[in-house]
């Protein structure tokens, strides 16, 4: 016998709990209005995003294509539309997807190869994008290389992208483990003048605003365990 899932947290758990990631924030030297708190509903269902607007998070990563779209769908009701949603594109993203996404998402974070270049300039002229570097050299993690930034930014400049800095993931375990990667995003979105360092998640938020993070992702810290994704 399985034990029922949990219910989803109500718009004023999240909001308290929101606050909570902010006092870390805080706490860690960052300014909690400076750093861009994304509330990350990949795993959920349409709820957890009404939800998240709800207790004033207007910031929603989706890492799978589907889910996103069926979210803003869903959000779109005729008879409650919701407004005022950034979608952000954090997951690893086949080229084929973005014709779907274009006009839905804010922020693509994941870019990590020329071709999604090419198809994001294509479907979304002028959309803004972090560039997404692998910093802990796992095949299974998205990611370009380090030395490869320097081309890719050159490559969507001149594709007409508005690159707004760089997003990375730590590798799992030890959040100090964490530093030494987010240290070179640093160093990198400081080399190219570039404002945005999306880096930190639940595990290692204080990691990552030592290190100069501009936006931290926060999913299990806000909504709890996901489902697991169906088979």
């Amino acid at each position: 016998m399985t034990d029922a899932p949990l219910p989803p947290p109500t718009a004023a758990i999240v909001a308290l709990r929101a606050q909570q990631v902010r006092d870390r924030i805080a706490r860690a030297g960052g300014d909690p209005a400076g750093v861009r708190l994304v509330a990350v509903t990949k795993g959920f269902g349409p709820e957890v995003a009404r939800t998240a607007i709800a207790a004033g998070l207007v910031d929603l990563g989706e890492n799978y294509a589907q889910e996103l779209v069926a979210k803003v769908e869903d959000l779109a009701r005729p008879e409650d539309p919701v407004r005022d949603v950034r979608w952000h594109f954090l997951g690893r993203l086949q080229t084929n997807k973005v014709r779907h996404l274009a006009p839905f998402v804010a922020l693509w974070q994941s870019v990590d190869r020329p071709g999604l270049v090419r198809e994001i300039a294509k479907r979304a002229p002028e959309a803004s994008i972090l560039l997404q570097i692998n910093l802990s050299a796992e095949p299974q993690k998205g990611g370009c290389a380090p030395d490869e930034v320097p081309a890719l930014v050159g490559l969507a400049r001149d594709s007409g992208l508005d690159v707004q800095g760089f997003m990375g993931v730590a590798p799992a375990g030890d959040p100090t483990l964490a530093r030494p990667g987010f240290e070179q995003l640093v160093a990198l979105a400081d080399a190219f003048e570039l404002p945005e360092r999306s880096i930190g998640m639940s595990g290692d938020l204080e990691v990552a605003v030592a290190c100069g993070a501009t936006m931290v992702r926060i999913g299990r810290d806000l909504f709890g365990d996901r489902p697991p994704r169906p088979g």
